[in-house]
């Protein structure tokens, strides 16, 4: 199917539905709706099935105690509280981790709505170091920024990356040209619902290690960091491809994952370009089609002059 038919207003569906009623034929974070058709001359189609991604709220818990919620698409959920987790400096690596369990309401499209994450042996995991540097009781995870004292309290674990040795390997541009198509390739939801954002990692040949779907763009970057966490292959990671633009805090959580290349579909935010130069971090945005533009230490990359 054709990802642009979602914006012409076109449905994959044809047989007809109760308007608002649910279908629960569905894959996996995709769910059906009625839908009803306004044409151009104002004429309102029947109803008729149209597929919509499926968003429902996960509390993540640590040790029993509510820490976060993040409205998400369902799937992966170990990987992104993990990733989500490991962004805020809860867990250092994947044996800070003993278990993740799924508790609360199930369903077809909400399964599991809280993640339970205990300690492994030996291990601290300490919610409060995050707590006492945000106003209020629970954090909102889709937004690394709200609630903090200052961006100084967000930044105080960020090392910069080195500047590029000369002598170092180098992240082939071509390897940024093609990555966000390679992208959307794997984005089976995308091209159903036109609903949902992702990311993958790539290591420096432009391998694809990980790759993850979400409503939120912020929960496909958790989920591909804690999928390659939990693998403990993180440190293959060099390049963060995202879909849609690129926010302060996609590239706070690619500098705590140390991943020094960020790629994105769409344009970055002054905030975003200002801590990736503070930080000595390749960002690129607006990777269509062979172009992109390079925005932030472009000597990481080789192919460029």
């Amino acid at each position: 199917m054709d990802p642009n038919s979602r914006r012409s207003g076109r449905s994959p569906r044809s047989h007809p539905v109760p308007f608002g009623e649910v279908d629960h034929r569905r894959i996996k974070g995709i769910a059906t709706r009625g839908v009803r058709v306004l044409g151009q001359k104002g004429e309102l189609g029947p109803s008729i099935l149209d597929d919509v991604v499926v968003e429902e709220p996960l509390e993540i818990r640590v040790a029993g105690d509510a820490l976060a919620i993040t409205m998400r698409t369902p799937g992966h959920d170990e990987d992104l509280a993990l990733g989500f987790l490991f962004a805020e400096g809860i867990v250092s690596s994947a044996e800070d981790v003993g278990r993740i369990t799924h508790c609360g309401r199930p369903g077809d499209e909400g399964y599991g709505n809280t993640v339970d994450v205990l300690p492994g042996a030996g291990a601290i995991l300490d919610p409060d170091r995050l707590q006492s540097s945000r106003r209020g009781t629970l954090i909102t995870a889709a937004c690394g920024v709200c609630g903090r004292r200052s961006i100084d309290d967000l930044l105080e674990r960020l090392e910069p990356f080195e500047v590029q040795d000369p002598a170092s390997p180098k992240v082939s541009v071509d390897v940024l040209r093609r990555c966000t198509e390679d992208l959307r390739e794997e984005q089976p939801n995308f091209a159903r619902t036109g609903g949902v954002h992702a990311a993958s990692l790539l290591d420096r040949e432009g391998r694809m290690l990980a790759v993850a779907e979400d409503v939120g763009r912020h929960n496909a970057v958790d989920k591909v960091v804690g999928a390659l966490l939990r693998q403990q292959r993180l440190d293959e990671a060099a390049v963060l491809v995202v879909s849609g633009r690129v926010s302060f805090e996609i590239v706070q959580k690619a500098a705590v994952a140390r991943v020094p290349i960020v790629a994105a579909v769409s344009a970055p935010t002054s905030l975003a370009v200002d801590l990736a130069d503070r930080l000595g971090l390749t960002l690129s945005g607006f990777v269509r089609q062979g172009r992109l533009n390079i925005y932030t230490h472009p000597g990481r990359l080789a192919g460029v002059d």
